[in-house]
């Protein structure tokens, strides 16, 4: 149960590919990532990323209308059947072929899928258990090419198809007698969204040229006729009202036999009921700039008419339907629209840029973002955690440095003064301050109070810097050197260049700073690890000779012990005082790296040259994770040099180096398969404007990323870890789901007893028992049946073992709990009763402490903030209200009024800032 840790959340990547939802209360937006979805509340300002994952990337996702069931198909074809409310998958079901969209009706009973140029119609899922979910009700046939889009009517009765081959085809659900199906042509170009209007046949169709058509039905939705059965089917029905009308009584039985036959005998009124007709009434031109800027995505919202487009050079225009009344045009992005949402209410407006990996939510009445987030343009190298663990620092090869909180998952600053790829980044030991490395020569600090680059780093000749370290007292800044092999030392006070430390005979791979006492070790290709006093002269204290190139150093805790990771897979440990090798772990068969599209060689061969790359120690210095050119990131317990653990960071095989073996299948004649780019016939997305070519350019590159594991890092906490990777940062916790962990449990410790203990008062047996089964609601319930009063008595007569759960348990409280007070009584009556005999075991509590600092933190900045804003209000107020009362001094009018009009005055005041406040902490910056 120690190492439970369960993926928790993905950070850094907000939309990958695939189609944007939104939930049915229009609050949350729910986002394709790779091969993983994530929901984003945007009234509770959080980021929740379901765990669950495809093969391939997510291609899209369709939304049951009760906002509960939602079906994600891959790039493969493979789809799931996933509860939005427990986040579990349901049911898996494969499709044989590549979808383009899914949609259910407005009714919940049906859903139609587009593969390939036909339409499927399934049923959808029931309440009831059933045996398959997804069961084929109609395959529609019409169109010559891809289909792209679906719509429904809102009486579920009929849906429209748009296909590449530039028509439309409505559809009727049921067999309607006076609607099979209908063609609609008009356009240019391929289909990129059709709709119908609310409660009308009527619709729109949009092409990729930008042209948008106007159709008008001449009947109703009430007017389509069922189509009345033939054949056996009419029998059966005959035969089943026959016998309705033989049980109902002979009177009824001649008029419901005359109604039938004369049903059945007069098939001329169904004729002559004619056939459903549409009519083209408008056709309007969205695209004013040319072939170069074509429609990607669209969405339309049916009650209040507005018409959304997004366009390949990142702008989006607003329209008014039917009249076509341009309300705004905004370019929220460089690069292509890929996909628009529109909620319920029609007020919020989400945009995905598959290019950027851009999401923006945008509110187009008060013309403001509630939503603007971007990761990283290209791949995550390293991360760092905030001594409190409440922040995450990445930074990235686009030279970007972003800062993410852990509770929310958004990222709230971002800096970009640095000018090529960020190699290393650290937090001072006080949490406020930032200092990164880059490839542009520069060491750079930012101050997260004001969100500033103050100190800037640089070295006397120009060089590119591999890494950075600062020491614990967070005054001495060091950076290793790529090209000149050297360490350069700056003061942070200062910012002058103190000392270069010269020695080693190859680029620096890692600097780590020893958390007891100013000594710096210096990891190096030239197989040495040398430690460097920092107080004694600058000089080399010891050079640890390696058996190959150092990549990565790291400091215990503690201080006690130094890891190394090498080029031939190992880990070895070492005594820094004695300099002294304590151990090794041969880590190669535990990467398992795969086996690239395009090797030439075996997976077993190529691991020959894969290595670790980023070394942790847990928080309590006990284990040691580490991960490398591979999917896999080991745990290793370091005393007994064992795997512990191995957890796979994604199985998405559209990334590359996923798979051990090579399917047959992609190998032809000709070679391999993945040396054909099947997506070269598109460009950005559009298609290469030559009539009846399908290949394109053979000259344009398709990019597949590579999967690997680039920084990783442990929660001061000790509850979660974090590793930045090909698919973005993510998050493996052990609160991410139930566990039943006990404690010293025996037969006599049950639920009833506890309670029982409790009925008789025996408050410190009942915390005990309640610990021992470790049940979270339980413990939570005797914490807060203990009166106020004798805290004091029950936290001294706790056990020495048991104050250390205890203490993590209130921290865990501190989280989600509205009892600040009462716990924050518990933790003082706690510390200060046994702090003296915790303190021989304080390197143990450390991540405990730390985990209780995090949420105090927390409510700290919280408190303190609502605090200042209610005392600046007040001030304001009194002062308005002084103002007037001199002025009713210098003026003398009816007094009652005005002390009426004044109280009124700061009274509305009070209840403006109020408001302004409650908006304050609903919106997304």
């Amino acid at each position: 149960m120690k190492f439970a840790y369960r993926f928790s959340n993905l950070l850094g990547t907000v939309y990958r590919c695939g189609n944007l939802n939104f939930t049915q209360d229009g609050n949350s937006v729910i986002s394709p990532v790779g091969n993983r979805v994530t929901v984003f509340d945007l009234k509770n300002n959080r980021s929740d990323t379901l765990p669950l994952a495809t093969k391939y990337n997510i291609k899209c996702v369709g939304l049951s209308p009760d906002g509960r069931l939602a079906i994600i198909v891959d790039e493969g074809g493979e789809a799931l059947l996933v509860s939005l409310v427990c986040r579990s998958v349901l049911h898996h079901f494969h499709f044989k072929g590549s979808v383009h969209s899914v949609s259910f009706s407005p009714d919940g009973r049906k859903f139609v899928v587009t593969k390939g140029n036909i339409a499927q119609m399934y049923h959808a899922p029931g309440k009831k258990r059933e045996f398959n979910a997804f069961v084929l009700d109609k395959t529609y046939f019409g169109p010559y090419d891809e289909t792209t889009c679906i719509d429904w009517t809102d009486d579920s009765k009929c849906f429209v198809v748009g296909s590449k081959d530039m028509s439309t085809w409505v559809f009727g659900a049921e067999r309607w007698d006076n609607l099979i199906y209908y063609a609609l042509g008009g356009h240019k170009d391929a289909i990129v969204a059709c709709f119908f209007e609310s409660n009308s046949l009527d619709l729109y169709s949009l092409s990729q040229d930008g042209a948008l058509c106007v159709w008008q039905c001449d009947t109703p939705p009430e007017g389509l006729k069922l189509k009345p059965p033939k054949g056996w089917k009419a029998d059966l029905l005959q035969r089943e009202k026959e016998e309705e009308e033989e049980e109902e009584g002979e009177d009824e039985e001649e008029g419901d036999r005359e109604t039938t036959i004369r049903g059945k005998t007069m098939p001329a009124e169904q004729e002559k009921a004619g056939k459903v007709k549409y009519s083209r009434l408008a056709k309007y031109f969205l695209n004013k700039e040319g072939d170069f800027n074509n429609l990607t995505a669209a969405a339309y919202h049916k009650k209040t008419h507005l018409l959304v487009t997004g366009f390949a050079s990142g702008i989006f225009h607003l329209h008014e339907l039917p009249e076509f009344n341009l309300i705004h045009s905004l370019s929220i992005s460089d690069q292509r629209v890929a996909s628009v949402a529109i909620n319920s209410s029609g007020d919020w407006i989400a945009f995905g840029c598959s290019g950027l990996g851009q999401l923006l939510v945008w509110e187009w009445q008060s013309e403001s973002y509630i939503l603007k987030q971007q990761g990283h343009f290209n791949s995550m190298v390293s991360l760092a955690y905030s001594p409190d663990g409440q922040y995450i620092v990445t930074g990235g090869d686009d030279g970007k440095v972003k800062v993410w909180n852990t509770l929310s998952g958004f990222c709230f600053v971002t800096f970009t003064e640095h000018s090529s790829g960020v190699t290393g980044v650290t937090f001072t030991t006080t949490g406020h301050v930032i200092v990164t490395s880059s490839l542009d020569g520069t060491v750079r600090a930012f101050d997260l109070h004001r969100y500033r680059n103050f100190r800037t780093f640089t070295s006397p000749r120009p060089t590119q810097f591999s890494c950075v370290a600062v020491d614990s007292s967070g005054e001495i800044v060091s950076a290793g050197a790529q090209d000149s092999f050297e360490i350069f030392v700056w003061s942070m006070q200062t910012g002058r260049l103190l000392d270069v430390l010269s020695g080693h005979e190859g680029p620096i791979s890692g600097l780590c700073f020893n958390p007891m006492k100013s000594i710096l070790a210096s990891a190096s290709w030239d197989k040495t690890v040398r430690l460097w006093d920092m107080f004694d002269s600058w000089r080399t204290k010891e050079t640890l000779t390696l058996t190959s190139d150092a990549l990565a150093v790291t400091f215990r805790p503690d201080g006690a012990e130094l890891a190394v990771a090498t080029l031939n897979s190992q880990i070895t440990f070492w005594d820094p005082e004695n300099a002294v090798q304590m151990g090794s772990i041969e880590g190669r068969h535990d990467l398992k790296t795969g086996r690239k599209e395009l090797d030439k060689i075996t997976a077993k061969h190529s691991a020959k040259g894969k290595a670790f790359t980023t070394l942790c120690y847990s928080a309590d210095g006990q284990n040691i994770l580490a991960g490398g050119m591979s999917k896999f990131v080991c745990l290793y317990h370091v005393r007994e040099q064992i795997l512990v653990k191995r957890f796979e960071l994604s199985c998405n095989l559209s990334l590359d180096a996923m798979e051990e073996f090579l399917n047959r299948r992609k190998m032809t004649e000709f070679g391999n398969l993945a040396l054909i780019d099947q997506d070269a016939g598109e460009e950005n997305g559009v298609a290469v404007p030559l009539p009846g070519v399908r290949k394109g350019d053979m000259s344009s590159r398709h990019f597949k990323p590579e999967i690997r594991v680039t920084s990783l890092r442990f929660s001061p906490t000790g509850r979660c870890w974090a590793a930045t990777s090909t698919e973005g940062l993510l998050i493996f916790s052990l609160d991410a789901q139930m566990l039943f962990d006990p404690f010293e449990l025996d037969t006599s410790v049950t639920p009833g007893r506890i309670r029982e203990a409790l009925r008789q008062r025996e408050f410190t047996r009942a915390i005990l028992m309640a610990f021992r089964l470790n049940e979270k609601k339980l413990a939570q319930e005797v914490l807060e049946a203990v009166p106020q009063d004798e805290i004091d008595v029950v936290s001294a007569s706790l056990p020495e073992l048991y104050v250390e759960k205890v203490l993590e348990f209130l921290a865990a409280s501190f989280e989600v709990s509205r009892h600040l007070e009462f716990y924050l009584i518990w933790t003082q009556k706690l510390l200060m009763s046994h702090g003296q005999r915790l303190k021989p075991r304080a390197g143990q509590l450390l991540p405990v402490v730390q985990f209780l600092q995090k949420g105090l933190q927390r409510h700290l900045d919280d408190v303190s903030k609502l605090c200042d804003w209610n005392r600046y209000n007040i001030q304001y107020a009194l002062a308005v209200s002084k103002q007037r009362g001199v002025k009713r001094t210098l003026e003398p009018v009816d007094t009652e009024e005005d002390t009426d009009a004044s109280d009124d005055d700061s009274l509305h005041l009070l209840r403006g800032a109020a408001d302004d406040e409650e908006e304050e902490e609903g919106m997304l910056v």
